[in-house]
């Protein structure tokens, strides 16, 4: 018998395409992109450009790409369509006013880049990812050495103090002290997102911080995928229902 978060999960309805002035937090990777096996093999897209480009003028600005990903890296994918951006979980941050907010990299991240390079150069198919205020190590093309990813990870955060962030088939040491949750709400005390109804789509579980975030912010959250139990209160199946929803959302606001 599932359990009530389970049920609940099951339930999660199609969101609505007219919310009152919305402010939109949009993940990227599996929810405005679809999930590739490396981070490099995920690039600009002509719909995506022409819909985020379209959303942000019908909203006045009100959009923000919150990624794990780098600003330079949000800024290829989505094709400079992103004016406000936060990257690597809330470390960078960009304004609607094209200034900066950007947390300095813990020392500390060069071991675990060193530690994640020595594991990684003897499973093929295991991917480092230097982020300077983090470090990746992807295992989607090697899913049978997770078990030892997990291990590895978990010691160097302990031994570090570095924050330990699991996504889908990675596994990131952080400088510690932001998360999405935290990007979503330092935009939402800003122009143009403040006093507008803050709206989270995500697809795992780095993004249940920014469901939590707007829900208190009198927003809510939109998981991208399979089913599961959650923060968000919306669901949609992948990004092509992603897009075509936010199209929709920019043609209501016209």
């Amino acid at each position: 018998m599932p359990s009530a978060s389970e049920a609940i999960a099951s339930r999660l309805p199609k969101p609505p395409v007219t919310p009152t002035k919305p402010a939109m937090f949009l993940d990227l990777d599996g929810v405005l992109a679809p999930l590739a096996p490396t981070p490099d093999a995920v690039g600009p897209d002509a719909r995506r450009t022409e819909v985020l480009t379209r959303l942000t003028e019908r909203l006045d600005g009100r959009v923000a790409i919150v990624s794990g990903r780098t600003l330079n890296e949000i800024d290829r994918i989505s094709d400079g369509a992103a004016r406000a951006a936060s990257g690597v979980h809330g470390l960078q941050r960009r304004r609607g006013d094209g200034t900066f907010a950007n947390q300095a990299p813990d020392p500390a991240i060069r071991q675990a880049v060193a530690a994640f390079d020595a594991f990684a150069a003897d499973r093929p198919g295991v991917l480092v990812e230097d982020k300077e205020l983090s470090a990746g190590l992807h295992y989607r093309q090697a899913p049978g050495a997770s078990e030892d990813a997990i291990a590895l990870a978990t010691s160097l955060a302990q031994a570090t103090g570095l924050a330990l962030q699991p996504g889908s088939m990675v596994l990131e040491l952080k400088t510690p002290g932001t998360d999405k949750g935290v990007a979503v709400t330092a935009f939402m005390a800003e122009a143009p997102f403040k006093g507008a109804t803050p709206i989270m789509v995500g697809d795992d579980l780095t993004d249940e911080h920014g469901f939590e975030a707007a829900e208190a912010l009198g927003g809510f959250g939109v998981l991208v995928g399979p089913e599961r139990p959650t923060a968000a209160r919306y669901r949609l199946e992948d990004v092509a229902g992603v897009l075509d929803w936010l199209d929709e959302i920019a043609g209501a606001a016209a």
